[in-house]
């Protein structure tokens, strides 16, 4: 049995308990479509328990000594290492993620631990000058007071961790709220990390709850002063608005509609792999995932026919198989989503030169051919194994197309000469961009973010330590000042 599935949902100021609500909450297996745990949501009283918890808790940790903050991030590292074959059995049952993925996940969790338990140290501050005649001006590095973080249900566990960390390790508490389809992977199993960690009771609360119950209360609560959501554009939209009304700084990773880009000069061979992989790793259901491949037309049917014989290669079926690439979606309503979605291409006049079956909740490769701009193939975020392929004449038709979108978060672009790549890459609306790689890269001390849709700010590395803290302006007067009345 494994014990993180035994935790219950909510984790207020160092208490495990259950939420308050009489709102029922199921914990779906994606694959075998069975309920593994339910629980009561939390209330708008429990949120609110926990941003008390997480101000009070924040007075005292900001001054915990650095050795201290960073020793506890460097648990948290130890943990995830120790534990990691049961949290890859979880990421398999809660989110369907295929041991691939799993492993891949943990991977990026362990790096920004590592990443977070430098930032105790790196606190630093200034001493500028000034134009008044004996004046000091001190200028300090501190904690922004309480971080909200709402994750999504793709990543969950590095996406919840991404903003949690580094929050914490700046000094910071923090109240997360995971989807309500990754309780656990985004929520309750980064409670236990750091509860095992040592972490002091209340720096970190998790609530798990529906939107029915708590509206936009996790937003607009006077406690926090900076949220962090990574998700759908359309609800970062209203988050950022909410946000903005109560004067709150946000840092929203939204979604995108990456462009794989494939020169006449690619090496085939490396843009098919990094294409496959690029669209297909967990099912297609990460931000960064390329929604559209743009192929020189010179070498476009070279690249379709190679593309397509790996594609008829993926597995398909039950993740905890190590050999499965694509197991199911999340659930139901994104199955639903996405079969729309395919008929819609379908009847605009995309051609599905791969169309695999729909079996539960896990749909077979689709991949679409004669792909215009303007179809809305081209033009929305696929979140599931489905692909467009589009034609281009030269580089000036190929930027047009890539950044005809109102997203931008990643991309990458394939070709023999880098300088070539890196001029198209300059011109293209993008947040990220790969040169000879897939489009899904994150690392812990690179800037991550995205343009237009995609997202507001950017997290990792420096861009992290910014985000979740603030300055303070402290000035002395060392010699008495003559002011010019009295």
């Amino acid at each position: 049995m494994n014990a993180f599935k035994n935790l219950l949902p909510q984790y207020i100021n160092g208490v495990w308990r259950d939420g308050n609500s009489h709102t029922k909450m199921k914990n779906i297996n994606p694959y075998t479509q069975q309920c593994f745990a339910t629980y009561k949501a939390a209330t708008k009283e429990d949120l609110n328990e926990a941003y008390e918890a997480a101000q009070n808790a924040q007075k005292q940790w900001e001054h915990v000594n650095p050795v201290t903050k960073r020793s506890i991030l460097e648990n948290a590292v130890s943990y995830v290492e120790e534990k990691k074959e049961k949290i890859i059995d979880i990421i398999i049952e809660e989110l369907g993620g295929t041991r691939l993925k799993a492993d891949f996940e943990i991977g990026l969790v362990i790096n920004i631990l590592k990443e977070a338990a430098t930032f105790p140290f790196r606190m630093e501050g200034k001493i500028l000058p000034s134009p008044i005649d004996h004046k000091e001006n001190r200028v300090y590095r501190v904690p922004v007071g309480v971080v909200g973080v709402i994750s999504p249900f793709n990543f969950p566990f590095f996406l919840s961790m991404k903003s949690v960390a580094p929050a914490i390790a700046t000094g910071n508490g923090v109240v997360l709220k995971p989807h309500e389809d990754s309780a656990i992977t985004g929520g309750t199993l980064i409670a236990k990390i750091f509860e095992e960690a040592g972490l002091p009771k209340g720096v970190l609360n998790v609530i798990t709850t529906e939107i029915s119950e708590i509206g936009d209360a996790f937003i607009e609560h006077p406690v926090p002063r900076s949220i962090s959501f990574t998700g759908s554009t359309v609800v970062g939209k209203h988050i950022g608005a909410v946000a903005g009304k109560h004067l709150k700084e946000v840092h929203l990773e939204l979604g995108g509609n990456s462009a794989l880009i494939v020169l006449d000069d690619a090496d085939l061979e490396l843009a098919v792999s990094a294409a496959v992989f690029s669209r297909f790793t967990h099912q297609g259901q990460i931000c960064m995932s390329a929604n559209r491949l743009i192929v020189h037309e010179k070498i476009y049917d070279s690249f379709v026919d190679k593309y397509v014989e790996k594609v008829k290669g993926l597995t398909s079926g039950d993740p905890r198989d190590e050999e499965t690439i694509i197991g199911p979606l999340i659930n139901e309503r994104q199955v639903k989503n996405t079969e729309k979605m395919i008929e819609k291409g379908l009847s605009e006049g995309a051609k599905a030169i791969v169309k695999g079956e729909t079996k539960g909740n896990i749909i077979e490769p689709v991949v679409f051919t004669d792909v215009t701009p303007e179809m809305s193939l081209a033009q929305e975020e696929v979140f599931a194994p489905v692909i467009s392929i589009m034609k281009a004449k030269d580089d000036e038709e190929i930027i047009a197309f890539a950044n005809d979108t109102n997203y931008g978060l990643s991309g990458a672009i394939h070709t023999r000469n880098v300088e070539r790549g890196a001029e198209i890459a300059k011109r293209l609306d993008t947040g990220m961009i790969h040169i000879n790689d897939g489009t899904i890269n994150d690392e812990p001390n690179v800037a991550f973010g995205g343009m237009k849709n995609s997202g507001v700010g950017r997290l990792n590395g420096t861009w992290s330590l910014d985000a979740f803290t603030t300055f303070k302006w402290i000035s002395i007067q060392h010699v008495r000042r003559e002011y010019p009345y009295s």
